[in-house]
């Protein structure tokens, strides 16, 4: 006499729900990369923004290039009074203050919604007449390390920082 097969078996039931629990793993992974590369492409969207305010003030004041260049602009993560500034000394104020994120939205805890990880600026003059913008932010993951030195060792590992650079070149200007 055949035996007739009804219903599934108890074996059947658990490898279909192994397979759906890895499946759900590899989907809950895939989500998480793509939440790390969105805020990595959010921040570098950020430093763009940054770098190119940055060179632009720079711009407007060639006269007073040589006062631009600094190091580390904004590395203290102190948001610092500019009411008594102005010309170069004010604009690097205000440049350290939107490196900072002091005009991101705070929480409750203190920390800023919406900046870049520990960032920081940097303006060089690699060459006369040229002067470089660099903004410094710290990533997620390790990529190729940066061969801009702003910042460099500021993260740990050099593999963790992110760069975004702007060459500004600078007439000489004598007259007047």
């Amino acid at each position: 006499m055949k035996s007739v097969q009804r219903g599934f078996s108890m074996i059947e039931v658990l490898i279909t729900i192994a397979i759906l629990v890895v499946g759900l793993l590899g989907l809950a992974g895939l989500q998480a990369n793509v939440a790390k590369a969105e805020f990595e492409a959010y921040q570098r969207a950020q430093g763009i923004v940054l770098a190119q305010e940055i060179a632009d003030r720079f711009s407007t004041n060639k006269r007073n290039a040589a006062s631009y260049v600094q190091n580390d602009i904004g590395a203290t993560g102190v948001v610092q009074s500019c009411a008594a500034l102005s010309g170069a000394a004010l604009d690097l104020c205000e440049i350290n203050n939107m490196v900072v994120g002091v005009q991101e939205k705070k929480t409750t805890g203190g920390a800023s919604i919406g900046g870049m990880l520990n960032a920081r600026a940097c303006i060089t003059t690699p060459q006369i007449n040229i002067y470089v913008v660099t903004v410094v932010w710290q990533g997620l993951r390790k990529t190729k390390a940066p061969t801009e030195a702003c910042g460099q060792g500021a993260y740990g590992d050099d593999t963790l920082r992110r760069t975004v650079s702007f060459p500004v070149r600078v007439a000489t200007l004598n007259a007047p």
